[in-house]
């Protein structure tokens, strides 16, 4: 429209150009920043204009100029699903008007022409506004130019805010420049955010060695899982295991007639992707688990791995569904030179594809209708983007609660599309970051835009197919300190469990990540009551979590300078300052390490001037700290980490909060 004169540029958040949504979670803030300009020197105003995609009626914030064209608003998302944002501006010609106006006044050159275009201002708006307010513009048009008023009370009233409220409540349309299409957000419930997980193998929980656990076994298990404050007890797939091709003890090609098998090959004579294991119970033994999880705050994740053991019913009863090769055999998984007989993978590319996409939907149907809200997703990379957009999109349309993780170890390209199209967690490369370069880089990557935006990362220190270098020779040390990490860089962690606080950390042989005597291979049982585990200290940390909530977030984190290449330093910090949490971890698990960190005193709301007290949410200790510069030690045999909550503000050694 030849009348608009104003410019939008540069929206944020934005992704892709707006065609991906941005990712928040309940309750959160989406602050939207946009440069908006125009010619001449006009002033101009806008506004952010957002509205839950159900709602018909956009809500409107005022735009704040926070200079050099920049300007800000936010809005706060409280529904689940999908909103959308736009931002409006025009040129505001009463605003103009009263900005001239005022320079013309100070300087004694104002003239009764002045106070009549002022009031065929407010007469435009009058015809724009609802009742009451064009009563208001009128009457104040005609008191601006009222004879009988003096000059210092009318130049009062060029000076209303009222008008410049009106001003903006009632813009021209023929001046007013909306961006579109409207961008969008996508809401998602807080664990999406913030969650603890706990992966056990529930055949693994019999009370007797070799004996196969049940669900009624893990259901004993949830106080021991509870305690350490766990809110997600994922379990991998609990369906019936196939024969065919079973693998054996530590991936043995052959299997006896004693091996269990591995969990990912889903499917034999008592059913697939919506039965379960027989030897782990009924139906409703596992409905009594998940009840029974709830009621200690702990949601169940299962795993959701779509292929087949050679015995699924699929195969028999539907082998359009999978890529058949010239002998007539289908194709089984492989990643040469490795190969996994006991498992067919689906073949997203088959003239049935319609019918495979709607009987996989049925799968996540059914056990979301079993009170499972949250999903573990098997090498989702290795199935095409389009169909996870599909199915995510048609699971939310009616449940948008669920929450989908990603088990992606793969370039970041795919991790991140897997994101954008719809996960609400991914893992990550945490478990191979270890030097503090390594950490340093990779979380500053993350904690910035744009991938603050979209992806949400799960730090996971092992799992069943992960035992890393430094934790099979980093000792007792090593374990915590990765716990801490995790636990602390990421808003979402995870262990693989009893394996992590029992330090599980005997690899099948040398150069492996694969545990020996692994238990997706056999039935494992654990020794819970060993005095040296980890149980305590775990606890310790997740409740630290629980009760800070600058952990509870990936904003928020800023590293800083310590002079020693062992040690790393961070913070995390609410968004209005007033809560930090200071991280202080030894990478070496082997030896002392001491040094100077350069705290940034601005980034944790800190003043050079007042000391300020540091207490170890791990120890108890305190300590009186003065300025950015402060001495730390740590020695791995007594404390591989500080988790330091601030103080602010401590005038002397007095003001210790022992109480806190």
């Amino acid at each position: 429209m030849g009348t608009i004169r104003v410019v939008i540029e540069d929206i944020q958040p934005q992704l892709d150009g707006g065609s991906t949504p941005v990712r928040r979670v309940a309750g959160e803030d989406v602050k939207v920043d946009a440069r908006i300009f125009t010619d001449g020197h006009d002033q101009i105003d806008g506004a952010l204009l957002f509205r839950a995609q159900a709602s018909e009626q956009w809500q409107s914030v005022p735009l704040v100029a926070l200079g050099n064209d920049l300007w800000r608003a936010a809005f706060t998302v409280q529904l689940l699903g999908r909103y959308e944002y736009t931002v409006c501006a025009w040129v505001d010609h009463a605003r103009t008007w009263q900005r001239d106006f005022k320079k013309k006044y100070e300087a004694a050159q104002e003239t009764e022409v002045d106070f009549l275009v002022g009031a065929e201002h407010a007469h435009a708006l009058a015809l724009r506004a609802a009742d009451a307010d064009a009563r208001r513009l009128t009457e104040w048009a005609n008191a601006l130019v009222d004879p009988d008023r003096s000059r210092e009370e009318r130049a009062v009233l060029a000076d209303s805010e009222g008008l410049r409220k009106l001003a903006h409540r009632y813009p021209d349309p023929m001046l007013v420049l909306r961006h579109e299409p409207p961008l969008a957000v996508e809401v998602e419930r807080e664990r999406a955010r913030f969650s603890t997980w706990y992966e056990l193998f529930p055949r693994s929980t019999a009370n007797t060695a070799g004996v196969h656990g049940t669900f009624a076994d893990c259901e004993a298990r949830l106080p021991y899982i509870a305690a350490m404050n766990f809110d997600v007890l994922y379990l991998p797939p609990i369906h019936p295991i196939g024969l065919t091709e079973r693998k054996g003890a530590n991936n043995r090609a052959h299997a006896t007639a004693a091996d269990v098998g591995s969990p990912w090959a889903i499917g034999a004579q008592a059913g697939g992707h919506k039965a379960v294991h027989p030897a782990l119970g009924t139906l409703d033994d596992f409905r009594r688990l998940v009840a029974k999880a709830e009621e200690l705050g702990i949601e169940i994740a299962l795993d959701l791995a779509f292929q087949c053991s050679p015995d699924h019913p699929y195969v028999r009863e539907h082998p359009e569904w999978f890529l058949l090769r010239p002998d007539g055999s289908i194709q089984y998984a492989e990643n040469p030179p490795k190969k996994y007989q006991d498992i067919y993978p689906f073949n997203f590319e088959a003239t049935a594809w319609r019918e495979l996409r709607a009987e996989l939907k049925s799968v996540v149907e059914f056990w979301i209708a079993q009170r499972v809200r949250i999903f573990r997703v098997d090498n989702p990379h290795t199935k095409p983007f389009a169909f996870w957009e599909w199915l995510i999109a048609e699971v939310r349309r009616s449940r948008p609660d669920v929450i989908f993780l990603a088990e992606a170890f793969t370039r970041p390209g795919p991790m991140y599309r897997l994101a954008k199209l719809g996960f609400s967690q991914s893992y990550s490369y945490f478990a191979w970051r270890n030097s503090k370069t390594e950490l340093t880089e990779y979380f500053t990557e993350l904690a910035a835009a744009p991938l603050a935006e979209f992806f949400r990362a799960n730090l996971w220190p092992n799992t069943p197919d992960i035992l890393t270098e430094y934790l099979q020779f980093g000792g007792r040390a090593a374990f915590m300190v990765r716990l801490v990490l995790a636990a602390t860089l990421g808003a979402s962690y995870g262990i693989y469990g009893p394996a992590f606080e029992l330090m599980e950390h005997a690899a099948r042989e040398a150069g492996s990540e694969e545990y020996v005597d692994s238990e997706k291979y056999e039935l494992r049982h654990w020794d819970l009551e060993r005095a040296d585990s980890l149980r305590d200290f775990i606890a310790r940390v997740n409740r630290i979590r629980r009760d800070h909530p600058p952990l509870q977030s990936n904003r928020g984190l800023k590293f800083h300078s310590i002079d020693n290449g062992a040690l790393l330093a961070y913070s995390k910090t609410s968004e209005d300052r007033s809560q930090a949490v200071l991280v202080i971890a030894n990478l070496d698990p082997h030896n002392i390490q001491t040094g100077f960190i350069d705290l940034d005193l601005d980034a944790v709301g800190l003043s050079a001037e007042h000391a300020f007290q540091v207490h170890d949410l791990l120890s108890g200790a305190r300590y009186l700290w003065q300025g950015p510069r402060n001495y730390v030690a740590l020695d791995p045999t007594l404390a591989a980490a500080h988790i330091f909550r601030i103080r602010h503000h401590v005038r002397s050694e007095r003001d210790f909060d022992y109480f806190a």
